[in-house]
């Protein structure tokens, strides 16, 4: 039965019209057909979903990385008596268990879940029994290696929702180049023709770039803040900035607070709801600080330090004049920025050493089973059938001094190439603690089940409180699948007997045939440390050139707007219609009393000022020696000595608690291929 929409859309959500594309978006869901909405910042994604997860029979998932988004996603919806709810570690038990309740009876209609709860066995398995009527896949880009975010986690969002059954799929993303688009579609199997992309063109927004030499930015900005009227953003690179400019704006009349993934959860939300609620005028931020922010008369977006990426410069930049009135994105450029972002970027490529270790803990039993430099064994030993195993991404990181991200894209390419096949990630440990007398926990059941569930409870390591239990021990005690006790654990605890809490998340896979553990032929580790090094090669060499995409775009003298357009694919030109000739006026380039040929792009690039780069002192020598000279096995190659040396943290440095020691940083404002060749030249 046909619905009508506009009076769906006016009952239930306020509005009496859909904006640009979001019908379409929705009829495509309706018809039974996935869709990717492109559609840039403040266009109205998250409508897309939540109307025809009102309409479908059933449940509508909603993968969002962001617990903030979620939760505000979630009042917003409840407040309009629309069963929503959201899934996260900020959850009490109780409250938990009420979501659960909903997705059990089906009287939840939209549920909030970042993308690594689909990793848990319990939840798929949960998922497997409720009715899922559609997946809506939030900042989709993710899933994307030509993006400027590729998560691993995302790539499998695609098998989960095939190996559910879920259809359709709804993919959203506000930040897409045509190949990163592609991606998405294929990963889902989306049609072209329900690919709906919006116009980028906000004629609202002024983009502003001010070359701005690294002593002068703090003055400038200081000045622009106390010109302007209304809300801004002023986004910086590092949490010590955030902090530094935050302070300054204050001690010069200005109401700012900062906000980075460093504070404290409460300092945190206080300085968001702060600004969000108008009490503030000016938040001082990392990228931690945005999505999902829905402020609509954000007046000023100020760039401190340059972004990473054009995408992230678009996202950000997006977040201004949702009302539609005038606002200024400035971004104050100075090429210094370049030295901390390329060293960031240098820091994520794991040393050749440390992929080969990685790979000989994955594929070769007898590396497995050796002692980690966490004194921990790894639990990489053949499980249930030949070829399974399992790993913790943590002791992985500790074994080989690479970061759990980089191990997590190890592990999708491995997927890719047709060595691993992922089989969902479990816990190694629960906790658990009765909610009520053991008898009432009981009382109800079949006497065999009775006789099964005391066993259990009695199974493991009792605390004062807590009894911690591993469910493979529990397995072999009771003589028992594994997974009739983890079932059963979450069963009662989505009934209220008792409390859980999982600890110690692995990831189990099976090797396919060639890759060793069953003694078959194993692949050659050699080739595949290779294709790896090539893998973070390109990565590497990918960032770095977005990296100058930014700078190339600060420079240029043609239209800034014209030139965002075209980056993500937005036909210019004159089968363009309305966008035929865009020329903004309100840009830098365009305000600038410079020759049309220059305005075209035709003229000398805009001179964006850089610092020289500093001289390695015979001091800094002497201290980088005495560092080598006490034999950290953290810091034993030149690649992890220059990253230490930058300002870099990594596992084994973290382990060490290295983070305090006097070389740390000691030359972070040196670029990375300067302090590579210094380390190579002192490391014997």
């Amino acid at each position: 039965m046909p619905h009508d929409l506009h009076a769906v859309l006016e009952r239930s959500f306020g509005h009496a019209t859909f904006r640009a594309g979001q019908e379409q978006v929705i009829q495509s869901l309706l018809a039974g057909r996935s869709a990717l909405a492109l559609f840039p910042t403040g266009a109205g994604k998250s409508l897309c979903y939540q109307l025809p997860g009102l309409l479908l029979d059933g449940l509508t998932i909603v993968i969002s990385p962001l617990i903030a988004l979620m939760k505000d996603q979630v009042e917003s919806l409840q407040s309009r008596g629309i069963a929503a709810a959201r899934l996260d570690s900020s959850l009490s038990p109780a409250e938990a268990a009420g979501v659960y309740d909903g997705i059990r009876s089906g009287t939840l209609k939209l549920l909030y879940i970042a993308p690594e709860r689909l990793m848990s066995e319990q939840f798929v398995a949960r998922l497997a029994r409720a009715r899922v009527a559609m997946m809506a896949v939030d900042e989709a880009h993710c899933i994307s290696e030509w993006g400027h975010n590729f998560r691993p986690e995302y790539l499998r969002l695609a098998h989960v929702a095939k190996d559910l059954g879920i259809s359709p799929v709804l993919a959203l993303t506000a930040t897409a180049t045509p190949a990163v688009a592609a991606d998405i579609r294929r990963a889902f199997g989306i049609a072209e023709a329900d690919h709906v992309q919006n116009s980028f063109l906000r004629p609202n927004l002024a983009y502003r770039v001010t070359p701005c030499a690294d002593r002068d930015r703090l003055r400038l900005l200081t000045s622009r803040l106390q010109e302007q009227q209304g809300p801004a953003i002023v986004y910086v690179t590092l949490q010590k900035t955030a902090e530094d400019v935050a302070s300054h704006l204050r001690k010069n009349g200005l109401e700012a607070l900062a906000y980075h993934a460093g504070l404290p959860d409460e300092q945190r939300h206080d300085a968001q709801d702060a600004f969000m609620g108008g009490r503030v005028d000016t938040i001082v931020a990392t990228i931690a600080f945005g999505m999902g922010i829905d402020k609509a008369d954000i007046r000023g977006v100020y760039h401190y330090n340059l972004p990473k990426t054009l995408e992230n410069y678009a996202q950000e930049t997006g977040r201004a004049g949702r009302d539609g009135q005038h606002s200024v994105c400035e971004l104050l450029a100075c090429a210094d920025d370049r030295i901390v972002l390329d060293n960031f970027t240098y820091g994520d490529t794991p040393t050749p050493q440390a992929l080969r270790q990685l790979l000989e803990e994955l594929l070769s039993p007898a590396a497995a089973q050796h002692e980690s430099p966490t004194k921990r064994q790894h639990k990489l030993q053949p499980k249930r059938q030949p070829g399974e195993f399992d790993i913790s991404l943590y002791e992985l990181a500790q074994a080989t001094d690479i970061r759990p991200l980089v191990i997590e894209t190890v592990l999708t390419h491995l997927e890719l190439a047709g060595v691993l096949r992922p089989l969902g990630s479990f816990y190694a440990t629960y906790q658990f603690r009765l909610l009520r007398p053991e008898s009432a926990v009981l009382a109800g059941h079949t006497p065999e089940r009775q006789a099964f569930l005391q066993r259990l409870l009695h199974c493991g390591k009792r605390g004062t409180k807590w009894t911690t239990l591993d469910p493979d021990d529990a397995a072999a005690e009771l003589a028992e699948p594994r997974d009739r006790i983890v079932k059963a654990l979450g069963w009662l605890a989505d009934s209220g007997g008792l409390e859980l809490r999982p600890s110690g998340s692995r990831q189990r896979y099976r090797l396919n045939s060639g890759a060793g553990h069953d003694g078959s032929e194993r692949h050659d580790l050699d080739e595949l440390t290779r294709s790896m090094q090539k893998l973070f090669a390109v990565r590497e060499a990918r960032d770095l050139e977005r990296l100058q995409g930014v700078l190339d775009f600060a420079g240029d003298r043609g239209c800034l707007t014209r030139r965002l357009l075209q980056y993500f694919g937005e036909v210019v030109g004159p089968q363009a219609g309305d966008a035929a000739d865009v020329r903004c006026g309100g840009c830098t380039s365009c305000d600038d009393a410079e020759p049309a040929s220059a305005k075209a792009g035709g003229g000398v690039p805009r001179e964006i000022p850089a610092s020289n780069v500093p001289a390695i002192t015979a001091e800094q020598t002497a201290a980088i020696e005495s560092l080598i000279a006490e034999g950290r096995a953290s810091l034993s190659t030149p690649r992890q000595l220059a990253r230490f040396l930058g300002g870099l943290t990594s596992p084994a440095t973290t382990r060490e608690r290295l983070g305090r020691h006097a070389a740390f940083g000691l030359l972070a404002r040196v670029p990375f291929a300067n302090l590579l060749a210094q380390a190579e030249s002192l490391v014997g």
